[in-house]
């Protein structure tokens, strides 16, 4: 539970331009700085972000979208997801851009403000609830009161900032325990349980993992460059080069762990055609694998030198004789391959269920 309220309270410093076509004032307006919850979503710091900018901001409607060196960014992932996304190598504070004009239609679906971020978030829930438990028909039948303090907690406003840090955590799973979406054994919890009912010697944790469905986001960045430093990685100039991939994940009951790596091979069966890794994967070591700080589950609090190291362990791992992943970045971690997935999903998911993964694979020119 103290992952997933690092999770919940972690936060991205950002550092918001004024698009130079939309400055009409001199000398032009500072950026603004704000941090970003990770689980909010960016159209949702408009409140902020206008006032701030207005007096410079020339005629018309406005119609509010950010981009990244160029790219628009897509308002309905949430920011945390976005950052580890396309900060490969974590840049604070995260220097993007604000539009109030010119909206992209072409890259970006309509944005009608915050009941669009709603009704996004709300259809996501439906659909991992769907995955998860086979129909959706609790979260259909939410009331209005417990849908509008459901919302109310994920919301990113800064005015409900305070709030959201200290209490807001309750108040969502107090609401989302009436959906009765499933969750899944944390084989991490059975280990030792079973360890300290069997004494010492070797654990047998067969029949001890729950069956279950898990709602996974994917987002899969390939490059054929390679590169040794997450500073040198290529970063993403258009969406096409990002695959956006939602797939189940049945956490399989086969007498062993089922790890992240096990998972990876159920996402990308195409990069594994072997059903193995190209690597020789320790044996589950359940004290070793999951000792990972409080701190490294926020992105904020994320060690320089763990994030190096994380990333040399995973940037060693090959998919296939053609394919290589370079990076795995879950909540602004990156985890080992070994580590259970039952953990992963109970500590790192979304409050929309799901769990975003993003992952870059190097593959042949």
């Amino acid at each position: 539970m103290e992952a997933h309220k690092y999770v919940w309270e972690g936060a991205i410093p950002l550092q918001i331009h004024l698009h130079e076509s939309q400055v009409t004032t001199l000398p032009p307006p500072p950026p603004a700085l704000i941090l970003a919850p990770r689980i909010g979503y960016l159209p949702l710091l408009a409140p902020l972000i206008k006032p701030y900018f207005s007096s410079t901001l020339p005629p018309g409607v406005d119609t509010i979208w950010f981009e990244y060196k160029g790219l628009p960014l897509k308002w309905y992932i949430p920011t945390g997801v976005l950052f580890d996304l396309l900060c490969p190598e974590p840049e604070r504070p995260w220097n993007i851009t604000v539009h109030f004009r010119g909206y992209p239609g072409n890259v970006l679906i309509p944005c009608e403000g915050e009941d669009s971020v709603k009704w996004s978030f709300i259809n996501s829930l439906k659909e991992a609830a769907y995955i998860i438990n086979g129909n959706c028909k609790n979260v259909m039948n939410m009331s209005q009161s417990d849908q509008l303090e459901l919302w109310s907690s994920v919301m990113s406003d800064f005015e409900l900032y305070l709030w959201f840090l200290e209490g807001n955590l309750e108040a969502y799973q107090r609401v989302s325990s009436k959906l009765k979406i499933a969750t899944v054994e944390d084989e991490y919890t059975s280990f030792y349980a079973s360890k300290s009912q069997q004494g010492i010697g070797e654990t047998d944790l067969a029949g001890q993992v729950k069956t279950g469905r898990v709602a996974v986001r994917l987002y899969v960045w390939s490059v054929s460059e390679d590169f040794d430093d997450l500073e040198d990685m290529p970063q993403p100039d258009s969406w096409e080069k990002i695959s956006y991939i939602n797939r189940p994940v049945e956490i399989q009951k086969e007498g062993k762990c089922f790890t992240l790596h096990d998972a990876l091979k159920v996402l990308l069966p195409e990069n594994f055609p072997d059903e193995s890794l190209n690597v020789k994967l320790a044996a589950v070591d359940f004290e070793n694998t999951l000792k990972i700080p409080s701190e490294d589950v926020s992105s904020d609090k994320v060690g320089e030198e763990q994030e190096q190291n994380a990333y040399k362990q995973v940037g060693a791992s090959c998919v296939s004789g053609s394919a290589e992943i370079k990076l795995i970045r879950i909540q602004g971690i990156e985890p080992k391959l070994e580590i259970p997935f039952s953990w992963v999903v109970n500590n790192l998911m979304n409050p929309d269920y799901f769990l975003h993964i993003c992952v870059c694979v190097k593959v042949p020119k």
